[in-house]
């Protein structure tokens, strides 16, 4: 599994247009007011958090953002200022004649109204939502968004350090929106919660070796004009700082969790919640951006795997007839160079045609520590900030990559062309900065797996190899993606998860467990990346079908990446023609 960071805090969109503003004269141009609006909307939602202003803007002057509050904010379980704050932008929105903005407008106008309809559909599941997921949990990411933080200038370190100093009380607040979780019977399952105390208390054990405190020296070195005294201020007063409010704010919930753990009511999957199975569907709409119900999803998911496993036995089938080695269904791959800048200035090379041109930039690839291989997802990307995509980050975690092909194409979704070359080159089409705010991982997550499987084809396997090891692959995948469904939606045990993977050959009882535990603690992670995926393939057939003779890979590819995140179906009417 692989995962893009972005921001820490959920967008909590709020009109900054009062309804008062909807009677403005319509003699003034739609576009004109139109942008003004999204303008507005984006300076609003982007200033709402030091992290998130720092890591979407490197000058944010240029977008008229001051004196932003250096906060990670709070949790909170009361809905009523989301739903306002949505109702409002809504009603805002409306007041526009969508058939007179022009095509580029229409499509910000349709992806934002979506993305406003789906949060009010959130607002009674405020208490399901879980922060504390494995792998993709605040536990998770915060050291990380930390850790990467940019140093422009001496005002960015005092900001970093006052967010350090923030990081009790934003505990705080999440430790009491556990509590009210388990309160409403709503808390995480006894083994979910002994994986986040585990992962706390590792954290909070590092001590001097951390991360941290090596991250923070190198990015000084950044900084232009710091004297060798300031530096040496700087470094004593960020460990005092890390020892004195992060440390401890993981002892602390990792204590809570513990006393916790056993008040959840449900050990297995959403839908023995009460509305569970409601909330699960929201999740699916949310993370896959799939306008498909979970029954059609399942049968999406059977016959993308049909035609997998029929592809593999095609394969088999005229290797035995033929007598030639096909590696039978483990494929392994030596690369000359394992180097990870070499991987990817290949990739880049081999996607040339096939995708659209994208500008050079640079790369940094950096390994996860050690101590927290365990916590951290196989590899991750960095997105960089929106008017400053020179500079972009890759971790990659291996004690998650056996082999010299998930190597390969684990930088494939990463890099070129999968996030990193997605976000460089939507960048590059100047799009509406609110667009840059509104996250859909059907398509960031779907895009990122979809070229995964084409890197299979552009390494040094032979075509019959290839064939093998990206169906295998994507069957896997859609294995954990009924699994997701399965567990969630209808509801199955532990012991029917295990039936279910022994059917497929997986049968290490262990390892099943270690899947069910994930998939309970992150519902619908999964979907984003599969079901995202699965989508690209029929987008792609529909395109073949109303194309024809003049479809080609990098039109298709250049269609749905100057459309941007949105749903498929909202990705489908413009990419493919409105």
């Amino acid at each position: 599994m692989k995962k893009k960071l972005s921001a820490l805090l959920c967008l909590a969109l709020t009109a900054v247009i009062s309804l008062n503003a909807c009677t403005r004269l319509f003699s003034q141009d739609e576009n004109d007011a139109f942008l003004k609006f999204t303008a507005d909307l984006f300076r609003q939602e982007v200033s709402s958090s030091a992290i998130t202003l720092h890591y979407t803007l490197k000058y944010p002057e240029k977008y008229g953002v001051e004196n932003t509050p250096v906060t990670l904010g709070a949790y909170t379980a009361d809905p009523t200022a989301l739903s306002a704050s949505c109702e409002n932008t809504l009603a805002v929105l409306d007041s526009f004649r969508r058939q007179k903005l022009s095509r580029e407008n229409r499509l910000t106008y349709d992806v934002l109204r979506s993305y406003l309809t789906e949060s009010l559909h959130a607002v009674p599941f405020a208490l399901y939502e879980e922060p504390l997921s494995p792998l993709t949990g605040v536990q998770s990411q915060l050291p990380i968004l930390l850790s990467e933080y940019p140093f422009y200038s001496d005002e960015d370190i005092d900001s970093y350090l006052a967010l350090i100093s923030d990081v009790p009380e934003h505990f705080a607040s999440l430790i009491a929106f556990e509590k009210e979780k388990s309160k409403a019977g709503l808390f995480m399952s006894s083994r979910c919660a002994q994986d986040i105390i585990e992962e706390c208390s590792s954290f909070a054990s590092m001590g001097d070796s951390h991360y941290l405190f090596s991250s923070f020296q190198e990015r000084l070195e950044t900084v232009p004009d710091l004297s060798k005294q300031q530096k040496e201020a700087y470094i004593s007063q960020h460990q005092k700082l890390v020892n004195e409010n992060i440390f401890p704010s993981y002892r602390k919930l990792s204590a809570a969790m513990a006393a916790l753990k056993n008040t959840g009511k449900n050990q297995n999957g959403l839908c023995y919640y009460p509305n569970g199975k409601a909330y699960y569907e929201y999740i699916v709409r949310r993370d896959t951006g799939s306008s498909r119900s979970v029954s059609d999803l399942q049968d999406l998911t059977k016959s993308q795997m049909a035609e997998d496993l029929t592809a593999m036995q095609s394969v088999l089938i005229k290797s035995s007839k033929t007598g030639e080695s096909s590696g039978g269904s483990t494929v392994k791959l030596t690369l000359e160079n394992t180097d990870p800048l070499v991987i990817l200035d290949s990739l880049k090379e081999k996607c040339s045609g096939d995708f659209p041109a994208l500008p050079d930039v640079n790369i940094q690839v950096k390994q996860v520590q050690a101590e927290m291989e365990d916590y951290l997802s196989p590899a991750f990307f960095m997105v960089p900030a929106i008017d400053d995509t020179d500079d972009n980050v890759i971790y990659i975690n291996e004690g998650h990559l056996p082999d010299d092909l998930t190597l390969y194409t684990t930088l494939a979704h990463e890099g070129y062309p999968g996030h990193l070359y997605q976000n460089v080159y939507y960048a590059s089409t100047n799009p509406d900065p609110i667009r840059n705010l509104l996250d859909w991982g059907g398509y960031t997550e779907g895009w990122a797996t979809y070229v995964e499987m084409i890197s299979y084809y552009y390494s040094a396997l032979d075509t019959q190899q290839a064939v093998l090891a990206q169906r295998n692959a994507s069957v896997i995948l859609g294995l954990y993606a009924l699994a997701d469904m399965g567990i969630h939606y209808d509801g199955w045990s532990l012991a029917e998860t295990v039936s279910f993977f022994r059917n497929f050959g997986i049968t290490d009882t262990q390892t099943i467990q270690d899947i069910y535990d994930l998939i309970l603690g992150d519902p619908g992670n999964y979907l984003k990346y599969y079901i995202g995926y699965v989508e690209f393939l029929e987008l792609k057939k529909t395109a073949i079908k109303k194309w024809g003779d003049s479809f080609t890979q990098e039109r298709f590819h250049k269609a749905v990446l100057d459309t941007g995140p949105a749903p498929f179906e909202i990705v489908e009417k413009y990419a493919l023609g409105e």
